[in-house]
């Protein structure tokens, strides 16, 4: 079927490239409105269960995006890319990610792994940059095909294996709406003095970023353009007046040099999976950007929003927890919660100091909300029945289903912090290692992506050799890691090889998917040409 003709054949698509900016201003109203059209004429393999005839009227009369995982095409993108797109693509991922929960990753340096001030800094920093070049390049893919992030995945992984990645995104995008509400409310009950529950300012997260993220596309880029602001703001205060009570001079502990490496490397890793997490959703807020974009400037934009705004938190969190060994009123707040250290930190500002806190704890929903939405989308990505259901009231699904975990597990969040940043980054960076294989050695050699083939299984990749690299790129994972789960570690037996054991699992599972991935690709293209 021919462009002009998926799109209904009556000069609609002429209309549509009239628009020159893919940043969500004014214009993008129309384009989204027009997706009203596009299904009632045959773009969108239009659907006529009650839900989506629901969703439509939603998106017609308020602009609540109605569009899931279809891909956008060209005709529905602008023609040129500005520099204010660029810079809208870098203070997305800059909102996003300038938040107290990548603050609290830098908690765990000196508090989980025993580091001092200077080491931890230098760790998570370059950590923290690392993990944003490998979502950096998978965001280039979201200009060149106008697909979801983890439609691509069925690029390398094919049309069934490609759904395991998609439910691991579900537990990443779910589990950071967990932590994310969860330390909101642990704040604004500390603000509270108490009289707040955790629960009731779970809740209150929750909610505010249902509002947001529920009308899609639009409205969250608007709203993370401009909620940077009072975060830069509350955070820099925050270097003021807790600065002082940093513990510039404390050093790193180990009972021998090879113990204090072992947990040097395990906080460099840790540092790593955070930034790398948003991976799987980086190409999900830019399907509207044209082809034409440079894949150099989205990546560097991505990498530098991200890894600046991660490194700065990080940077905060560890000046914090350095300071919890010699400030006595810092302590008993961290034995509370770490919302109610980032509260104590404030204390000596008084009222205004308060007023801080809750900025800190409401710019957690800056972090939730891409999260959420694409959370919606890979829950239409697990089969044709669950597409029947609109992005819209995934979208209320997934907020209930975080905010009851949030609300049950409300004790142990520093736990469930560490143990979900190392599992989730074993599988990020398998599948982004298994991606650059196949676009650099496979891909170009066979005359690149045909993106028109993103819902065709019998064009896509059987994904046997996927399948395998991934799998045995676990093997390598659960053989090299080291898992704190309520005060008992799991120490696998490659990971007991450096001191008394460190995680491991993030290169050794990169490594291994690496290696089986080429030779067994190359069999699979062989056998089946596909």
């Amino acid at each position: 079927m021919s462009e002009g003709n998926a799109l209904g054949g009556d000069g609609t698509d002429e209309k549509r490239s009239e628009y020159e900016h893919p940043a969500p201003d004014g214009r993008l109203d129309d384009i989204e409105a027009s997706l009203v059209y596009d299904v009632r004429h045959g773009s969108l393999n239009p659907r006529t269960n009650a839900l989506y005839r629901w969703a439509y009227k939603l998106e017609a009369l308020a602009g609540v995006e109605a569009r899931g995982i279809e891909r956008v095409p060209e005709s529905m993108r602008a023609k040129t890319t500005t520099f204010g797109d660029y810079a809208q693509i870098a203070l997305i991922w800059f909102s996003a990610n300038i938040t107290a929960n990548n603050l609290t990753l830098g908690l765990l340096g000196p508090s989980v792994f025993y580091l001092g001030m200077t080491d931890a800094m230098i760790i998570g920093a370059f950590g923290s940059l690392a993990g944003a070049c490998g979502t950096g390049y998978i965001s280039t893919f979201g200009p060149l095909s106008g697909n979801r992030t983890l439609v691509n995945a069925r690029y390398t992984m094919g049309w069934w294996p490609s759904k395991l990645a998609v439910l691991l995104n579900i537990v990443i995008m779910l589990g950071y709406g967990l932590i994310d509400s969860l330390l909101c409310g642990q704040i604004l009950s500390a603000v509270a003095g108490g009289s707040m529950t955790v629960i009731v300012g779970t809740i209150v997260s929750a909610v505010m970023t249902l509002l947001v993220a529920v009308f899609g596309i639009r409205l969250f880029h608007i709203y993370e353009r401009y909620a940077f602001l009072p975060q830069l703001c509350v955070l820099f205060i925050l270097v003021g007046v807790a600065g002082p009570n940093f513990g510039a001079n404390t050093s790193s502990v180990g009972d021998t040099s090879a113990i204090l490496s072992a947990d040097k490397l395990s906080f460099f890793f840790l540092s790593v999976s955070s930034p790398l997490a948003w991976s799987p959703a980086a190409c999900d807020y830019f399907v509207y950007f044209p082809p034409s974009a440079s894949r150099w400037k989205v990546f560097l934009c991505t990498t530098l929003g991200l890894g600046i705004s991660t490194l700065f938190a990080v940077l905060l969190g560890v000046g914090l927890a350095s300071g919890v060994a010699t400030n006595p009123s810092w302590a008993a707040a961290n034995s509370v919660s770490a919302g109610a250290l980032i509260t104590e930190a404030y204390a000596p500002l008084g009222t205004f100091g308060h007023f801080c806190a809750v900025v800190v704890a409401l710019g957690l929903i800056a972090n939730n909300i891409p999260g959420t939405y694409s959370a919606a989308l890979c829950l239409q990505l697990l089969g044709r029945w669950f597409q029947m259901v609109p992005r819209v009231l995934w979208t209320v699904f997934g907020v209930v289903v975080y905010t009851v975990c949030a609300c049950a597990g409300r004790n142990k969040l520093y736990t469930i912090f560490d143990d979900f940043l190392a599992l989730m980054g074993y599988w990020t960076i398998m599948w982004v290692s298994m991606t650059l294989e196949e676009e650099f050695m496979f891909r170009r050699r066979r005359g690149g992506y045909n993106w028109e083939d993103w819902n065709k299984p019998s064009k896509l990749p059987i994904g046997i050799a996927a399948l395998i690299a991934f799998l045995v790129g676990w093997v390598g994972a659960v053989l090299s890691m080291q898992v704190l789960q309520y005060q008992v570690y799991f120490t696998g037996p490659i990971a007991k090889l450096v001191g008394d054991g460190a995680d491991l699992g993030f290169p050794v599972s990169a490594s291994w998917a690496a290696l089986v991935y080429p030779p067994l690709r190359w069999l699979e293209l062989r056998r089946f040409a596909r």
